[in-house]
């Protein structure tokens, strides 16, 4: 079994910035692409940034310029830099990678986590 645990979130003012973490765990042979998505209340679960294993990144048109997604595979960890946060910004943010395990190496499955609250205030 796999787990996705984030953490970082919070409180803050527009125009401040916040750092999420997610960390993965459990049976893991190899992770691929890792991404960040968010949903606001009665809003559809959209997706804020990915990347992959190797190769480049890629953002939300909403939030292009001003976040910065990484990862440290050698911790199976994905960052979410988040800048000049704006109020449309406050979102529950789930991180989600999909992940072969040691039983199933060539065979990615997603896995999610539980999310951490993100509150942006005007």
């Amino acid at each position: 079994q796999v787990q996705l645990v984030e953490s970082g979130g919070g409180l803050v003012q527009a125009g401040e910035s916040l750092r999420l973490s997610c960390k993965a765990s459990g049976n893991i042979f190899r992770i691929s692409t890792m991404a960040w998505y968010r949903q606001a209340p009665g809003k559809v679960r959209e997706l804020v940034a990915t990347v992959p294993s190797t190769g480049r990144t890629d953002y939300g048109d909403s939030v292009e310029g001003r976040f910065t997604i990484s990862r440290d595979n050698a911790k199976n960890m994905v960052y979410l830099q988040m800048n000049s946060l704006k109020p449309e910004d406050t979102a529950v943010y789930y991180c989600k990678a999909n992940v072969a395990s040691s039983t199933w190496p060539n065979n990615y499955l997603p896995y999610w986590g539980q999310g951490t609250q993100v509150t942006v205030s005007s």
